[in-house]
């Protein structure tokens, strides 16, 4: 797969955590905290061991807290 075939982190519906750690500034820790402790929240897509989130709904969820 060639650099421009591949989708942008900004345009991708769901994230790994690690694209999620780059876009936001977040370390993984930190992320992975945030998942594991709202896995109901919405914004969390698991698949078998691995999660997904869904930037939008990360986004939303990032801008109504203060502290992280």
């Amino acid at each position: 797969m060639t650099c421009e075939n591949q989708v942008q982190i900004k345009d991708k519906f769901c994230l790994t955590i690690d694209e999620a750690a780059a876009y936001f500034n977040i370390g993984q820790k930190k992320i992975r905290k945030i998942v594991t402790e709202n896995l109901d929240s919405g914004f969390v897509i698991q698949n078998g061991v691995k999660f997904l989130i869904k930037r939008e709904q990360f986004e939303k969820y990032l801008d109504a807290l203060t502290t992280i």
